[in-house]
């Protein structure tokens, strides 16, 4: 005999007659036909058991109440016991669909069994594992991807596309393999049975049989019944029903929701009769409070009451309106002039309109209140004051401009340092917008919020223009006093008709305090700015502030340009670059010029405050201005340099250089300096050549180094690179440096070019007459020693120029040799080895600063001797030359050092 069966779960552990009960345990039956009997809480379930696998049973719980066992009997295990207990809640009352329950009723088909006949086998809805095995932990996880690879098949039994492995694999996908060929046995037994024929088919399903034939019959008694009540066509008179059901409901439904209406209009009615209880007594309220000065009581509890009663048609509330009314006609009269009487401060003209308004306010819309409709104190109040504070602006420039004019007393003996009339009426005029503005402002602003408003509707758009039009003449009153050309003066005075006073020279004086007036104005400014102003009022002061900061910027770089052409009076010739020797100090004063120049403008203009645009952003008219500011100071540095060069000590004679072979010594001046340049300006005067050089070492700087720290010194203090003005400046100082240039090469290479001819026939040389070899002709010495002094000058002051000035020297005098040579018509034997040797030292000791060109023009020489020479010729001449290299070694060592 089998264990006996034990319960040990069920789900879920309560509810009414009908519930769905899952039960759990062990050896609860090895088939459906096991299953005998199964009891919940005493009430008989078997004939709503379903059997599922050994350890499971579905149930549904039976007429009980209490709390109660779950009894499971089997065939094989008898009478079985429950570890677990189940609460039946209720009576025996069946619960339908309809019926009111306090707890939620499953509507499954609860009611689809009967408490009739017992059947053995299991119901058709409900189909046995084919196999004979639980399902129990085979749930199917992923039945979209089994769709995926059976498309057109199904596992269900009963459908024709039916696939046995879906099936397999949804119902048993963790069953195992020995399991699955017990249930293929159980198959093929229940097969087997099956095939014994009808009557054993009938014999074990009997019951089921006679349901279905109690089931037949019953629907043809049914059928006969409602043939004879209702005729042939039964629809038809269901149909009717239905529809006649449909109509009554919507009744019943209508008539209730009118009734929710007229309850809910009912308790609104006396919510706000309950509510505005106040309002009967306002009329004593108004009357007591006015007299002892509460206005503000006055207007919270009238305009509370006119929001909500004002178009009432109560007889009632009219009355306390209209009497209400009348009391305050009489109150409002007594207090419109006191309001727009000037000056009085804000707080003063704010307490007289709060009066006035709660008076105002009450009357609106009563017939009491035509006369006065129009009236609006607050508005009037605002009036008043935007008026006043525009006769005040134009009073101050008045006065002020009065003291400038030409018949006005003058103060004499002014001190320099006592700010102008025109620095004392912007102080003054911004002092009186920065304290009246405010007022005005904060006066419209109880008005449109409400707190001064009466009951004429708002006008924003003329308190707008108020507001545009009185910030609009505090800037033109500050623009006409801060104009700083005549120009400007005469268009201002064109536009708006307005003009200051100016006496000649007094703009250069005003323009030194045009920061002290912008800084004024800022001030001015974020008052407005804390006040919350609309942006097209704030736009308006910030378009004059930074058209006024742009000028401070303009006037302060002009200041600043003439100072720095002021910087020829300033050059002591001292040089103090450490990375360009010949450099003077020039550069750096005007780098220092700058740097003041830029600190002064940061601080006083270029830096934003609040809600300041900024001058400086790309491709703006700010950062134009920069750039041309700086391309005019540099270009005036240009001009510095220029003067320097060429207009200073006018009457200094420069020195030329003459052949000491014709007779003539060659007069340097200052000879091989001692020292650098730094000795020269203190001990002795500089020379046109010293000064030349510089002028040449301070072009080549600025172009190398100087301009380059300038865009940097730019970016350092925040401003945009000014590339323009820098390119245009470099390429000012390149062609100074050029002209520079021309100018000395032309002072030192024509005398030294010209020397060579006379020097070269000398005493009725001839090149066709044999003479004696073996030195250098002495026009060939004298240009060597001529070289070697300018090269010597050039050294003393700047060896960075060596290359750019012995270039076009040497380039001369090699065109000066291949055109003298190319005129000797025939040359001696020793005269063709003579001339060889001349020409091949100048080249080999020239070769540092030769060019192409000059390459070319010494080939040219040395191919214009004619005879050329043979080899014994070329050979002597190569002996001869390397002797005078080696005696003149030290004199030409200068030649063959690396260009610097």
């Amino acid at each position: 005999m089998a264990p006996q069966p034990v319960v040990t779960g069920l789900s879920p552990k309560e509810g009414p007659p009908g519930t769905r009960v899952i039960i759990r345990g062990e050896f609860l039956g090895t088939k459906p036909t096991d299953l005998i009997g199964l009891k919940i809480c005493g009430s008989d379930c078997l004939l709503s058991a379903e059997w599922v696998s050994p350890n499971k049973i579905i149930a549904r719980s039976g007429p009980a109440k209490g709390v109660g066992d779950i009894i499971v009997t089997t065939r094989s295990g008898g009478e079985g016991s429950s570890s677990v207990k189940f609460r039946a809640i209720g009576n025996h009352e069946i619960i339908g669909p309809l019926k009111e329950s306090a707890v939620w009723i499953d509507e499954a088909p609860s009611q689809n069994f009967a408490w009739g006949r017992r059947t053995l086998v299991q119901s058709v809805l409900t189909q046995e594992d084919p196999l004979g095995l639980s399902t129990e932990g085979n749930e199917q996880k992923n039945v979209e991807n089994l769709r995926e690879l059976f498309p057109n098949a199904s596992g269900d039994l009963l459908q024709e596309n039916f696939s046995p492995a879906l099936f397999l694999l949804e119902k048993h996908s963790a069953t195992t393999f020995a399991d699955l060929k017990a249930g293929l046995n159980y198959l093929n037994r229940k097969v087997e049975s099956q095939k014994e024929g009808q009557l054993s088919f009938l014999k074990s399903n009997a019951g089921s049989v006679i349901d279905q034939l109690d089931t037949l019959m019953n629907i043809r008694d049914k059928l006969q019944e409602d043939n004879k009540l209702y005729g042939s066509e039964p629809l038809n008179v269901l149909e009717q029903e239905i529809e006649n059901s449909i109509s009554k409901s919507e009744n019943i439904f209508t008539d209730v929701l009118v009734r929710k209406e007229k309850a809910d209009s009912t308790r609104a009615v006396l919510l706000a009769l309950s509510r505005h209880k106040f309002l009967f007594c306002l009329p004593n309220s108004v009357e007591k409070k006015a007299a002892a000065g509460e206005y503000d009581i006055v207007v919270n509890d009238y305009a509370r009451a006119k929001s909500r009663f004002g178009k009432t048609e109560i007889p009632i509330f009219r009355t306390v309106m209209e009497e209400v009314d009348q009391r305050i006609l009489q109150i409002r009269k007594q207090l419109h002039e006191k309001v727009i009487k000037m000056p009085q401060s804000v707080e003063q003209q704010r307490k007289l309109i709060k009066a006035l308004i709660s008076l105002e306010v009450q009357q609106s819309g009563s017939s009491l209140n035509e006369k006065s409709r129009n009236v609006d104190p607050a508005w009037d109040a605002i009036d008043a004051r935007a008026k006043y504070l525009e006769q005040t602006f134009k009073q101050t420039f008045e006065l002020y401009a009065s003291k400038d004019a030409p018949g006005a007393e003058k103060t004499k003996n002014r001190d320099i340092n006592q700010p102008p009339n025109r620095v004392t009426f912007c102080e003054e005029i911004c002092e009186i917008a920065a304290s009246q503005l405010p007022d005005l402002w904060r006066l419209g602003q109880m008005y449109f919020t409400g707190e001064l408003r009466g009951p004429n509707d708002p006008r924003p758009g003329d308190f707008k223009r108020m507001i545009l039009n009185a910030v609009e003449k505090f800037c033109i009153y500050l623009k006409v006093a801060m104009c700083t050309t005549d120009s400007e003066a005469r268009a201002l005075r064109q536009s708006v008709g307005l003009i200051w006073p100016i006496a000649h020279g007094s703009h250069d004086v005003f323009k030194s305090w045009l920061p002290q007036c912008l800084r004024y104005t800022r001030i001015t400014y974020a008052t407005l700015i804390s006040l919350d102003l609309p942006s097209a009022v704030l736009d308006i002061v910030q378009k004059f502030i930074d058209e006024t900061r742009m000028h401070c910027f303009s006037n302060i770089f002009e200041r600043a340009t003439q100072k720095c052409s002021k910087l020829t009076d300033l050059e002591t010739w001292e040089m103090g670059v450490e990375d360009f020797p010949g450099a003077t100090l020039l550069p750096q004063r005007l780098e220092e010029l700058l740097i003041e120049t830029l600190d002064e403008a940061k601080q006083a203009c270029i830096n934003p405050e609040i809600r300041e645009g900024n001058l400086l952003e790309s491709e703006s008219d700010g950062q134009r201005e920069v750039s041309l500011r700086l391309q005019k100071l540099l270009l005036c540095f240009c001009d510095v340099i220029q003067d320097l060069a060429f207009n200073s000590h006018k009457e200094e004679t420069p020195t030329h250089n003459v052949s000491q072979l014709l007779g003539y010594p060659n007069n340097q001046s200052s000879g091989p300096a001692s020292g650098r340049f730094a000795s020269l300006s203190s001990t002795t005067a500089i020379t046109w050549e010293q000064r030349m050089l510089c002028c040449l070492a301070n072009c080549a700087y600025c172009n190398r180094s100087f301009f380059h720290r300038v865009g940097k010194l730019f970016e350092r203090y925040g401003y945009p690179l000014p590339s323009l003005a820098i390119e245009t400046a470099r390429y000012s100082v390149n062609k100074l440096f050029s002209n520079i240039l021309d100018a000395y090469v032309e002072h030192k290479g024509d005398p030294l070019v010209g020397t060579i001819e006379p020097s070269m026939y000398l005493g009725g040389f001839q090149w066709d007459v044999e003479m004696p070899i073996g030195n250098l002709r002495p026009y060939a010495h004298e240009c060597c020693d001529n070289l070697v002094g300018v090269y010597s000058e050039i050294f003393t002051i700047s060896p960075a120029l060596l290359r750019s000035i012995l270039e076009p020297i040497v380039l001369t005098i090699s065109e000066e040799l291949a055109r003298l040579m190319s005129c000797v018509p025939q040359f001696s034997y020793s005269g063709a080895i003579q001339a060889n040797v001349d020409i091949r030292l100048l080249r080999d000791t020239l070769r540092v600063y030769t060019n192409e060109t000059g390459r070319n023009y010494f080939l040219e020489a040395l191919e214009a001797i004619n005879p050329p020479l043979n080899a014994e010729q070329l050979k002597q001449a190569d002996e001869i030359l390397e002797r005078v290299k080696s005696r003149m070694k030290l004199q030409l060592m200068c030649f063959f050092v690396k260009d610097p």
